[in-house]
């Protein structure tokens, strides 16, 4: 059965986010992301002491593309 829709007001989305209005089978999103931190970098809470006397993050990244999306249809 169609979907009969009033006025719509979207104000943003991001940049993986899905904006979709009426029937639909399946919607499946699908991005990719690479990160890159230090040691100690993620961590979280309170009175947290850290001691990384040394930390070293490699970046260097030889090939092409990583984690390529094909076929986001």
């Amino acid at each position: 059965m169609p979907a009969f829709v009033g006025v719509v007001k979207l104000n943003s989305i991001s940049s993986s986010g899905v904006f979709h209005i009426g029937d639909v089978f399946a919607i499946s999103p699908q991005s990719v992301a690479k990160t890159f931190a230090g040691a100690g970098s993620f961590n979280t809470g309170d009175g947290l002491h850290v001691y990384n006397y040394y930390s070293n993050t490699n970046v260097n990244d030889a090939d092409i593309a990583d984690e390529n999306v094909v076929a986001n249809v």
